[in-house]
């Protein structure tokens, strides 16, 4: 195995001390980016763990579908297009896992050339050019697992350096028939990972110990889905930095193409940002506990751009890294500074401390702050509770940018057994976003709804099946 070859398999993989990856993980590992016989622009998952590399370019995939194309029927493609779309959607993430690292070149896995899995000689991965490859030299024929083991596919693998865009793309295309093929998953992660610089990877994750693949269960870490997602493998989901005794812990900085939601916010482990919630295109992938999928809409109207008020309360909330709904009121003028609101910040950030600390405690609460600075956003009386204004936001926003109270929304589930008939299909439904909670309208609490509560709290579901699509 050559040298950078472990570098790729130490950071994917394995963590200090570890006894490597089993065969049974590995080979849930070893499938092909592959599309739906039963539906058209989706991908399809054979097995638990490779959700946080197929999730993400599904999310990718729709949004070329649904908003780069000019026809309609987007759910009935042909197998031109299908290449075309998958094509385009790897380049693009590939292309932002560039633009966020310090090189100017990209980097392409694939089997090294004659050294298919069924050949009995092979040479290690090198970092020397690479000459052309046939779709027949890359694809390997059909093979019983076990001649295909983790050393051995490690061992036969090249890569291969392309200096521009453009040739990116037609080096993408020309290994489609590899990316549908067996190892089609694993050989686009590594070139993502390639690409992006394990030295970059490593700077940005935020415990190097661990690996991107858990090595017991062979779930994909956040550092995984968030580099996929937005070319970046940090470990957090919300927005900025943020400092944790001493220790800078690194989130998102921008808006991303589309967005993401957990459960676990829904159960208070952690509190995903605005840019993972509000991204550019309304597609989100839903995290549960152990599995990836993807809910999306047509309706562009449900991310507009970012509002004044919204921005301000992002801003705040970054100096608010526990969601206490306050901050020191020391911190007041790195606030007001950050969104532009002061130019005299001896005598006007004192005057706003008295204003908005008027009992002197020495803290800033969140509402009033919003409240004096941005009044037409937020009404003109704090009152209720926390939930209440933020929905009451969301109710002023919906009129300003033309939010529909309800619109169709689709899930997608890449998991055929997770499927009705075990068939990869889009669920599709009504969504209901309600100003207040509605005791005539009430559906099913299910993990899809409480996840997507941590954007709506107070959405509503119907599906136009007789069950609930399957978070996990």
């Amino acid at each position: 195995m050559g040298e950078l070859n472990k570098e790729v398999v130490d950071l994917v993989w394995k963590r200090p001390g570890s006894n490597g990856v089993s065969a049974s993980l590995f080979r849930r590992w070893t499938q092909g980016l592959v599309f739906s016989e039963t539906e058209h622009t989706a991908l399809e998952q054979f097995e638990g763990g490779p959700c946080a590399v197929i999730a993400p370019i599904q999310a990718f995939l729709l949004k070329n579908i649904l908003f780069n194309r000019e026809s309609s029927n987007w759910r009935h493609i042909t197998e031109e297009e299908q290449k075309a779309a998958l094509c385009s959607t790897l380049a693009e993430i590939l292309e932002q896992a560039c633009s966020t690292s310090s090189t100017t070149s990209f980097c392409l896995v694939t089997w090294a050339k004659g050294q298919c899995p069924h050949t009995t000689t092979h040479t290690p991965l090198t970092g020397g050019p690479e000459t052309s490859q046939t779709p027949q030299d890359q694809q390997p024929t059909a093979l019983a697992d076990e001649d295909l083991g983790f050393e051995r596919f490690h061992s036969i693998l090249q890569k291969r350096i392309v200096k521009s865009l453009s040739e990116l793309r037609e080096e993408v295309v020309s290994l489609y028939e590899t990316w549908k093929g067996r190892c089609g998953v694993l050989f686009f992660l590594y070139s993502v990972i390639l690409t992006k610089g394990i030295v970059n990877i490593r700077n940005e994750i935020e415990d190097t110990t661990e690996p991107l693949v858990d090595p017991v269960y062979g779930h994909g870490s956040q550092s995984l889905v968030n580099l996929l997602v937005t070319g970046h493998a940090v470990s957090n989901v919300w927005d900025g930095d943020r400092e944790c005794s001493g220790m800078k812990l690194h989130g998102i900085h921008n808006q991303t193409s589309v967005g993401f939601l957990t459960l676990m916010e829904s159960l208070r482990y952690c509190k995903v940002g605005a840019f993972l919630k509000s991204p550019k295109f309304p597609i989100w992938i839903l995290g549960s506990e152990t599995h990836l999928s993807v809910f999306f809409a047509k309706e562009m109207c449900l991310v507009a751009p970012e509002s004044p008020s919204e921005q301000a309360r992002r801003v705040f909330q970054t100096f608010d890294p526990e969601d206490n709904g306050f901050i020191p009121d020391s911190l007041l003028e790195e606030v007001m500074k950050a969104l532009d609101l002061v130019s005299e910040p001896e005598y006007y950030v004192s005057l706003m401390k008295s204003k908005l600390d008027p009992e002197g405690l020495g803290i800033v609460l969140l509402a009033p702050f919003l409240l004096e600075f941005f009044p037409d956003q937020t009404g003109t009386l704090w009152q209720g509770t926390m939930a209440e204004e933020w929905e009451s936001e969301r109710q002023r926003e919906r009129k300003d940018t033309g939010i529909p109270d309800s619109f169709p929304v689709y899930h997608y589930n890449g998991l055929k057994q997770s499927n009705h008939n075990e068939r990869v299909e889009y669920v599709q439904g009504t969504a209901l976003v309600l100003g207040l909670e509605d005791p005539m309208v009430r559906t099913d609490d299910t993990p899809v709804k409480r996840c997507l509560q941590t954007k709506w709290p107070y959405i509503e579901l119907l599906w136009n099946t007789d069950r609930s699509p399957s978070l996990n």
